[in-house]
């Protein structure tokens, strides 16, 4: 609960800061770097460094691919029905097709699950949410938008992600047992995470794009936060009768909130920038009400 109640603080601090003019939009910007080159990476290293590798780390690497392609299919077809533009189906498909798996995501496994978890959340992360939006979603965004993709810039931006490298480090390494004083270094270097994450979240966040968005929000918050936690939950614990920790914990990453880097994506592809700042920070608010309530349901299935 401790862990729970910091999280809440540190998003509150975070928006009295920008609604306070303390910080400018360059805030979330600087956080986020120190967040991806810095935080990230130590918890890979060390996480990575202790997973077994087996068939079940298959389960919270493919979540979000079959959640974004399901997600895609969804809103496409209720774009046909409610008369969608491109924009707009690429604009939800990019921000509610993609879960907000390591800025809310990790934080919550660690104050919900316990920090031994957090590994499983950065498979779902880095081998699944980022490696998504990096490949389907630039491309599904720069069709929309008109734009045309370098394949060479898809390969870079995804063999140049810290936290991916990392992860690869650490499952390499895991023949070499880490010193003590080494796992206390990257222990502290990934406790940042979440008080950062938060912060710039809350610093993050504007509500004034809300007006004239509702129907398109709901439809977008309805499929990833409810629609995308159901079905995964039918398929791992139902058809496939998985219902251990790896795939309690790759459930409630795929009831996370909207991606925060795929509303970014968004908005820099000019895809409803508007939508897309609103879906998010509307998603990321509810998500302090809807996890725990995951949480409960996931554990006591």
């Amino acid at each position: 609960m401790d862990n729970f109640i910091l999280l809440i603080i540190c998003f509150l601090l975070g928006s009295a800061l920008r609604m306070g003019k303390v910080v400018d939009e360059s805030g979330p910007v600087a956080l986020n770097a120190i967040i991806i080159y810095f935080s990230l990476p130590a918890l890979a290293i060390l996480y990575a460094h202790s997973i077994p590798v087996n068939m079940a780390l298959l389960i919270p690497a493919s979540m979000a691919w079959i959640v974004f392609a399901i997600g895609y299919l969804f809103f496409r077809c209720a774009g046909r029905f409610l008369g969608y533009s491109e924009k707009t189906i690429a604009c939800l498909s990019i921000c509610c097709g993609l879960g907000n798996t390591s800025f809310i995501g990790l934080p919550m496994i660690e104050a919900l699950f316990g920090p031994e978890f957090m590994g499983i959340g950065m498979l779902c992360d880095t081998a699944g949410t980022f490696m998504v939006l990096a490949i389907p979603g630039i491309v599904i965004a720069a069709k929309a938008s008109g734009q045309a993709v370098s394949g060479a810039n898809l390969v870079k931006k995804v063999l140049t992600f810290p936290p991916l490298i990392a992860i690869v480090l650490g499952f390499l390494m895991q023949p070499v047992p880490y010193p003590e004083w080494f796992e206390l270094v990257l222990e502290r270097m990934g406790s940042t995470l979440a008080p950062l994450a938060l912060l710039s979240v809350g610093m993050s966040l504007k509500f004034r794009d809300l007006k004239g968005n509702g129907r398109d929000i709901m439809l977008g918050l309805g499929y990833k936060m409810f629609i995308a936690p159901v079905l995964m939950a039918l398929l791992y614990f139902g058809v496939l009768g998985q219902m251990d920790m790896v795939s309690r914990v790759t459930v409630f990453e795929a009831a996370m909130g909207p991606m925060i880097t795929g509303g970014t994506v968004a908005v820099s592809y000019d895809l409803r920038p508007r939508l897309a700042t609103s879906v998010v920070g509307v998603g990321i608010a509810l998500s302090f009400v809807t996890l725990p309530v995951w949480y409960f349901v996931i554990t006591a299935l």
